[in-house]
């Protein structure tokens, strides 16, 4: 048995506004499940399919008070397209940001909702993964992050130091997921999640035992009215482990 990332999961006040600024963003389509929640996907897309990473927005009245612990990277190709997508995210709505970066080759923003993001330079390592490069989780420790992460999922890990942490789906496409060491810890609950998917016939309850076993906790919120399972990686990032698929 094995999960593989699907998707992530980003509050917003508006979410039908805030996926159509990531729409725009990323040249995707764009539906909606129901009231308050909107989905983004490529056009075309067959979900789940690893040469993707969607996003699913979920509006919620809670304000953001802090960095966001999960952010996308989004690719370029040269460093005119880097300057052409800043440019034409600022039309958008989205903004400059500044989270301490410094002096570095890549654009720290935030969109209209202020969930920061980073437009890379152009990387050869990010030539194919499509417009996200990268879903970047901050933590404390990436040796432990990519060991939970390695056996939670079928990705294939990459590179692993005590700052940073690469996987990427075993079929060598889509965008990568990235463990960052950063000096904050977490304070609040994660605005934007990853959420995660058994294969089709994998047993869920034994899913879940499996990833506890692993090091994965309960949150210790009442989800008795939700047909999936919310739980925390072993530093208390929240995670869904959707229905297998």
């Amino acid at each position: 048995m094995a999960t593989r990332l699907v998707q992530i999961n980003m509050k917003a006040h508006d979410d039908s506004a805030l996926g159509r600024f990531w729409a725009e963003a990323l040249g995707w389509g764009v539906d909606s499940e129901g009231p308050g929640v909107t989905n983004l996907e490529p056009v075309g897309f067959a979900y789940p399919d690893p040469v993707a990473v969607c996003i699913d927005i979920v509006a919620r009245p809670e304000p953001k008070t802090v960095k966001n612990r999960v952010h996308l990277d989004l690719s370029t190709t040269s460093t005119a397209h880097q300057a052409e997508l800043v440019a034409r995210l600022k039309d958008l709505g989205a903004t400059l940001a500044d989270v301490g970066q410094g002096d570095v080759p890549w654009t720290v923003m935030a969109d209209p909702e202020g969930n920061e993001f980073c437009v890379l330079e152009p990387r050869a390592i990010h030539q194919d993964t499509g417009p996200i490069a990268a879903v970047v989780v901050d933590c404390t420790d990436p040796r432990a992050m990519a060991r939970f992460w390695g056996e939670a999922m079928d990705w294939t890990l990459h590179e692993v130091t005590d700052d940073h942490a690469t996987m990427r789906s075993a079929q060598g496409v889509g965008p990568y997921l990235e463990f960052l060491r950063t000096p904050d810890t977490k304070s609040v609950w994660n605005r934007v999640h990853l959420d995660v998917r058994p294969y089709s016939g994998d047993d869920p309850a034994a899913e879940e035992a499996r990833l506890r076993a692993l090091g994965a906790a309960d949150p210790g919120i009442d989800q008795s009215a939700i047909s999936w399972r919310i739980l925390t990686d072993p530093e208390g990032n929240e995670f869904c482990l959707l229905a297998p698929r």
